[in-house]
């Protein structure tokens, strides 16, 4: 159970600072000198719960080093969601997506670092018994880490570990006060406490712990799902997609489902491959988009047999034949077909043969960045692609297939659809094998 059906809510709840931690060493009893404090100070009830900045648990489970910050970010990082200049922006192996990793030096030693607990919910859970043994109250605790926001300038505490207390607080299904169905409702009453909790935490008071109390209704018997709950799914994750991320997400699928493709994804695809560069001014990216299984058939038939009459004429056998062209198939497979087409009316013509081959040369490299426009765009929508050259040795047959107009010429064809399973990791290649450095 990750959430609970909304309560009325209390009509008071208060946010209290506790004062008086000791600096926290590696090997601290936390739960301990958190209890001590609690009840020398504002003491605890039924139903408090604990909010403690992740940095004091993490200092207290050894997680603190010396070295280099970088090193260190790369060490905690999973996946780079987005750079610019010195900021990097990192999933942690947590699942959490935050600046640096969440690696902070900050309120520690000079020359040291700190990392964020290995597992938070565990952390939390171990300092949730060890302070109801010793108060006898029962407590949820939040252990908290500051986090940035898309869209949003400054930063806020967020809940990286829960135990104790229901996360998520689910409306959907309920009624708001005009009658309306709630659908969507949800609210991450883990990451409310928490910032509402910095209010007297802050970041310079030396208060790293604070008490909500008057949200009973939150508080569990159980450890409950823990603040992992709180992080949203890939699948369902409308924003995977870092800047880091884009180019990668490109793979070559050839399995699809039988899932139309949405239009307004292939436009907006489109709109995309159309913004790569081009010589003089011109603009010569065409594309054919296939939409009907008669069109796709058509192309897909003639070009086959093109196929087979080019190998039977180089001295294939029939058997040697049809294993090559089952390398089409992934066009036969796909639910759409785009074929791009080079319209190089804008090229220049010269008196020799080797500016004109130069000149043909700028203009495939704009048809081809204008492909791989394409195909990433694709891939940003959520949808898998293939790029077969076969229409490239058949160019007259296809532009009779699909009556193109004069002067398109197809440059491949890319097949477009939702990917059957997920593509296999993509192989490692190390960018200096192709790089001269001079």
């Amino acid at each position: 159970m990750t959430s609970q059906q909304f309560t009325p809510a209390p009509a008071q709840v208060s946010v209290l600072p506790v004062a008086g931690l000791p600096e926290v060493e590696a090997g601290a009893d936390l739960g301990t000198l958190i209890c001590e404090a609690a009840l020398a100070g504002p003491g605890l009830a039924d139903g408090d719960i604990l909010v403690i900045t992740s940095k004091i648990v993490s200092k207290a489970e050894d997680r603190v080093i010396t070295g280099d910050r970088e090193s260190a970010i790369r060490a905690e990082t999973v996946r780079v969601v987005a750079r610019r200049g010195p900021t990097t922006i990192s999933q942690t192996r947590h699942g959490l997506v935050m600046a640096a990793a969440g690696v902070d030096e900050s309120n520690t030693a000079p020359g040291t670092l700190v990392l964020l607990p290995v597992d938070p919910d565990a952390s939390a859970e171990a300092l949730r018994k060890s302070m109801t043994e010793r108060s006898g109250a029962r407590l949820g605790v939040i252990i908290t880490d500051t986090m940035g926001r898309p869209w949003r300038a400054g930063q806020t505490d967020t809940a990286i570990g829960a135990a104790g207390i229901a996360p998520l607080r689910d409306h959907r299904g309920q009624a708001d006060t005009f009658g309306n169905l709630l659908e969507v409702t949800l609210a991450a009453v883990a990451d409310e406490i928490a910032a509402a909790a910095d209010l007297v935490k802050q970041k310079t008071t030396g208060v790293p712990v604070a008490i909500v109390r008057g949200l009973p209704d939150l508080v569990t018997d159980a450890a409950g799902p823990g603040a992992a709950a709180l992080i949203r799914p890939a699948e369902d994750d409308m924003f995977r997609l870092g800047a880091g991320d884009v180019l990668t997400a490109r793979r070559t699928v050839r399995d699809f489902t039988t899932a139309p493709v949405s239009p307004d994804a292939v436009r907006r695809a489109i709109a995309a491959a159309i913004t790569a560069p081009a010589p003089h001014h011109s603009e010569p990216w065409r594309f054919a988009v296939l939409e009907s299984q008669q069109s796709r058939t058509r192309l897909l038939d003639r070009m086959l047999a093109a196929w087979q009459a080019d190998l039977a004429a180089d001295g294939f056998t029939a058997n040697q034949i049809a294993r090559r062209v089952r390398r089409g198939e992934p066009l036969r497979n796909a639910p759409l077909i785009i074929v791009p087409c080079l319209e190089a009316e804008a090229a220049h013509t010269y008196p020799d043969a080797r500016r004109n081959a130069a000149e043909r040369a700028m203009f495939l490299v704009a048809i081809g960045a204008a492909i791989e426009n394409l195909l990433v765009a694709l891939a940003v929508e959520g949808l898998g692609s293939c790029w077969i050259s076969s229409t490239l040795f058949c160019r007259d047959v296809t532009a009779e297939a699909l009556g193109l107009p004069a002067g398109w010429e197809p440059m491949g064809a890319v097949g477009v659809g939702h990917p059957a399973a997920p593509a296999p990791d993509r192989p490692a290649r190390e960018p200096d094998q192709f790089t001269l450095r001079l």
